[in-house]
């Protein structure tokens, strides 16, 4: 028996099964939500005399609906205990993380001040930066090109996720799942008859996006600093209706190595802008591109293409299951938009020359010098640092549903529903002798 559970767990634990499972889910809402709509609106709309005939038959239709022994009543409690299984371990969680608030809350400033002349890292995992500018450094273009050095070495990690291509439009996506950490995802774009330099403002164009992105419902610059281009941005984004949306703060800063652009954006803390129930705050989120001209698959022996390179995680707070199920099946909507959206701000770049202040700043770059992929940068990083990016890995929560907690639900609710009944008794009874035999 204990073989037969231990296998039961491996089978959930696979993402094949997961995946299918979140797809069965979505496909079944809008039926049973369709269902439950249609018995609503009939019993509204019915005849007085259906209700005198219901209350004369109940018991025969009682009969009918519900034979005896079948245990009907236990397969609900059973239903019932199974889903708040689900709730019970987020209201734990949930009381443990503010319990954990409050005990770091209590402690004294002098570990904090501690903390910062030791190395800048306080107990939580962030930095203490000497200026806001700071908080998009070095160290995450070196993150950004040790993930893109990866990917293009034929790293097995990277499974492909799919390919497209239109009149104008290449597009190629890839997905890696760490064992820690929110899933990573990497696409490769190439744009027709487009410069890396007018790519470089659309993608940094916050104003514009607005007029494009669906999903995007604010975008305010909170801070800027022109002395090497970073910016402070505040996003707010929409999520479907069963999601609460979702906040993003985030700091951005753009490279340029020849006429190669390294857009590096990243979630950074912000303490003027204390967080909210709603929108839910996106505090782990880093997602960068590198821009360059590439020969254009249509027109051999030109450079008229862009190449975009993207590299993107997030922790959104949801499970990974169904993240993952929601990014395959929008994915080239998403895609889609964007390419009309780069169209239409390109007919208008022709047509206004009036710059906007997003794309001054994305002017702003800082100039380095990247040979090869290997050792980009000439300094290594520090040993503090690298344990600090260590650490912060090591206390990101994960927020998502514990898929042990739907074993021991359905386990719960077959001994509730088999424990008495007809069927119950023939089906343990079935289970004792396959287990004699054995």
């Amino acid at each position: 028996m204990a073989g037969w559970c231990e296998q039961a767990v491996a089978l959930l634990q696979r993402p094949a099964v997961a995946e299918m499972a979140v797809d069965v889910l979505l496909c079944a809402v809008p039926i049973w939500a369709a269902v439950m709509i249609g018995l609503v609106v009939g019993w509204s709309w019915r005849p007085r005399w259906t209700g005198l005939l219901f209350l004369g038959l109940r018991s025969r239709l009682r009969i009918l609906w519900v034979p005896p022994g079948l245990g009907a009543r236990r397969l609900w409690f059973a239903c019932t205990a199974l889903s708040a299984c689900s709730v019970a371990t987020k209201l734990i969680s949930s009381a443990f993380r503010r319990c954990r608030g409050k005990h770091q809350d209590r402690a004294s400033p002098d570990d904090d001040a501690a903390a910062t002349r030791d190395g800048g890292c306080r107990a939580d995992g962030r930095t203490n930066f000497e200026g806001e500018h700071d908080t998009v450094t070095e160290k995450d273009l070196e993150h950004l090109l040790q993930l893109l050095d990866n990917k293009e070495s034929g790293d097995t990690a990277w499974q492909n996720l799919m390919e497209r291509r239109t009149s104008n439009m290449t597009y190629n996506a890839w997905r890696r799942e760490p064992e820690e950490g929110p899933i990573m995802y990497c696409s490769r774009t190439i744009f027709e008859d487009a410069t890396p330099e007018l790519v470089r403002d659309f993608f940094w164009d916050g104003d514009f996006r607005l007029k494009w992105d669906p999903m995007l419902a604010y975008c305010k610059s909170l801070d800027e600093f022109p002395q090497n281009g970073a910016t402070i941005v505040h996003w707010i984004k929409k999520f479907p209706f069963f999601c609460s949306d979702r906040e993003y703060i985030f700091g951005g800063r753009i490279w340029e190595s020849g006429k190669t652009y390294y857009c590096v954006t990243k979630g950074v803390p912000y303490p003027s802008l204390p967080k909210k129930e709603k929108p839910r705050r996106v505090e782990l989120y880093f997602s960068s591109w590198r821009i360059r001209a590439v020969q254009s698959p249509k027109h051999v022996g030109q450079q008229s293409a862009c190449e975009v390179t993207l590299v993107h995680y997030e922790d959104m707070g949801i499970p990974k299951d169904v993240a993952r199920v929601a990014v395959r099946h929008g994915m080239w909507g998403a895609v889609k938009k964007l390419q009309s959206g780069f169209r239409a701000y390109q007919q208008m770049r022709h047509t206004e020359t009036t710059l906007s202040h997003s794309v001054i700043m994305a002017r702003m770059t800082t100039k380095i010098s990247i040979t090869a992929s290997n050792d980009p940068l000439d300094h290594d990083l520090s040993v503090a640092d690298k344990i600090s990016d260590e650490n912060d890995s090591s206390n990101a929560v994960q927020h998502g549903f514990d898929w042990k907690w739907l074993v021991v639900g359905g386990a719960v609710a077959a001994v509730c529903v088999l424990n008495t009944g007809l069927v119950g008794k023939a089906v343990l009874l079935g289970a004792a002798r396959r287990q004699a035999k054995k």
